[in-house]
């Protein structure tokens, strides 16, 4: 375990390098002059331009750009805005709501997502079968800003339970309905999928033969069809785990949530380089360390994976 351990980290390092080195080549490849876009409409003296371009090394080369980034980005230093305030500073404020909303989407589409996928594959053909494929049919195939905007009107403005934005400083209630939204998605892709591996391992030979020897149902389900069934629900919810942290973006505009998403469009806009790609790598850290601990699941669940 402790050489897979070592190896899957030493193959994280290109996987950081090629990501960062490409989601700084696209930003320095957006059209416009991030300098001239700080004074808007006012015109630019050229002496000030050039040293605002010194202080933050647009007079570099690309490739010398990059690498004074990776250097600054081992100490944790990703430098300033154009506004003069700490990148660590910015991605610190934004970073702890979208934490949040990630973590209850992830909890949302989770639970409801095995839950109905579980009663579905035991159930197939049955009515409610039916009704939980066609509703997560639907989940699937209407956008996420038309999902948004049905949900602000239903629950915030129609019926008043929850409220239609997020606000500054969110809380759970805050954050609850953008959450069930930003998770909908990935809970039908759960529901479908469990529903698909539930239905197949019930007709496996090892439960007709457990069954056989005499074991209960419940301990059937739970020791022999789950968990064989949860292993590529598991590698689904760590990946989207890392997903949900970066594709907020949509969710926090709909619901004016001031996280990452949103704070990622906004750089984006004002061509931001630095606070974009400390934003993306810490982003793409979640991610690769997300899929290192399914991978490290993957032997709790299946004990051949382990002696393999």
């Amino acid at each position: 375990m402790g050489k897979y351990l070592l190896r899957r980290i030493l193959q994280m390092i290109p996987v950081v390098l090629g990501t960062t080195l490409l989601v700084y080549a696209l930003v320095f490849a957006l059209p416009g002059d991030p300098v001239k876009a700080m004074f808007g409409d006012k015109p630019v003296n050229d002496a000030v331009a050039a040293q605002i371009r010194a202080e933050y090394n647009l007079d570099k080369p690309f490739i010398v750009q990059y690498l004074l980034f990776l250097k600054n980005a081992l100490t944790l230093d990703f430098g300033n805005t154009f506004a003069g305030q700490p990148v660590i500073d910015e991605i610190g404020r934004a970073f702890p709501v979208t934490i949040r909303l990630a973590l209850m989407a992830f909890v949302f589409e989770a639970l409801f997502g095995v839950v109905f996928g579980i009663i579905s594959g035991l159930k197939k053909g049955k009515w409610y079968d039916t009704v939980i494929l066609i509703v997560s049919l639907l989940l699937i195939s209407v956008p996420t800003f038309v999902t948004g905007f049905l949900g602000q009107y239903l629950f915030g403005v129609e019926w008043g339970i929850l409220p239609v934005t997020a606000g500054a400083n969110p809380g759970f209630f805050d954050l609850l309905l953008p959450a069930m939204v930003l998770g909908s998605v990935s809970m039908a892709y759960i529901i479908r999928l469990t529903r698909a591996e539930v239905s197949s391992n019930i007709a496996e030979d090892y439960v007709r033969t457990a069954r056989a020897k005499g074991m209960g149902s419940r301990s059937v389900l739970f020791r022999h069809i789950l968990r064989n069934s949860l292993i590529p629900v598991v590698t689904y919810l760590g990946q989207d785990l890392g997903v949900l942290m970066g594709g907020a973006m949509i969710s926090e505009t709909i619901f004016n949530i001031h996280g990452v998403g949103y704070l990622t469009y906004q750089s984006i806009l004002k061509g931001e380089a630095n606070l974009v790609v400390s934003i993306v790598t810490l982003l793409m850290l979640i991610f690769v360390v997300c899929n290192l601990l399914v991978d490290l699941l993957y032997a709790a669940l299946d004990p051949r994976i382990r002696y393999a």
